[in-house]
């Protein structure tokens, strides 16, 4: 697709497009966790995480992961869990319908849900540029918490990128920065839609831009987050990485 206007410049804020398109790897240390996991009968308490993210295939690995210390690999619709020396003890394809279909999750239920959205946030706003996604600017939105203008970007997925649902709105600042996306977690709901805001923006050593603390809140009709209620996933990135 071409790049241009907004794209172009949220592009530049993140880091050189040039750059990333070198890339082979990009790997992060957080922790997250959240109350929405508890509707899935998983504990929401924050969990610590190593994840390795392909910037050129769909492909997350995340350790340690399962109960013996290994690790999880996601690979699109099909994921597993290996042991620490490589052997797989865990195999699922059609993860993304099982999961949405099961009331209660499994480790590799969670490990889709965990892959997919962390090689979507890792990967944003190159991604953008993939075969088959569409952007569109949208006129800005006011912040009537603080008045700002943000830019808005409706961005389309196509139905092989495993992604929160097809249709989400980017929202930058003033400077081309991610500073929110809205969308709904189809794997959890059709109905429930969130406000996913990204803030304490970093340069990391490998030069680039990324928010360091991640939080989803209930999102009013009126597109006004709800900034008081507890986060539904929250998250911290330690460290950024590239290869």
């Amino acid at each position: 697709m071409a790049v241009s206007g907004l794209l172009s410049a949220a592009l530049a804020a993140c880091g050189d497009p040039a750059r990333w398109d070198r890339l082979t790897l990009l790997r992060a240390r957080l922790r997250m966790g959240g109350l929405l996991l508890a509707s899935k009968f998983k504990s929401p308490a924050q969990r610590p995480y190593t994840v390795e993210v392909s910037p050129r295939e769909v492909r997350a690995v995340l350790f340690p992961f399962g109960r013996d210390g290994g690790r999880g690999v996601f690979t699109g619709d099909t994921v597993r869990i290996e042991s620490a020396a490589g052997h797989t003890l865990l195999a699922r394809s059609g993860a993304r319908a099982h999961a949405r279909d099961h009331l209660v999750w499994d480790d590799l239920d969670f490990l889709y849900f965990l892959g997919y959205a962390l090689w979507n946030y890792l990967n944003t706003p190159f991604l953008f540029r993939w075969p088959g996604v569409r952007c569109e600017e949208l006129a800005p939105w006011r912040d009537p918490t603080t008045g700002a203008p943000l830019r808005r970007l409706r961005v389309q997925f196509p139905p092989h990128l495993p992604t929160h649902c097809p249709t989400q709105v980017f929202y930058f600042d003033d400077r081309a920065n991610l500073v929110r996306l809205d969308y709904c977690a189809e794997i959890f709901s059709r109905h429930l839609r969130g406000a996913h805001l990204c803030q304490g923006h970093r340069k990391w050593d490998c030069g680039l831009v990324l928010a360091t603390h991640r939080r989803v809140v209930p999102l009013r009709r009126d597109l006004r987050p709800l900034l008081w209620a507890p986060a539904a996933m929250e998250g911290f990135i330690e460290d950024v990485q590239a290869e």
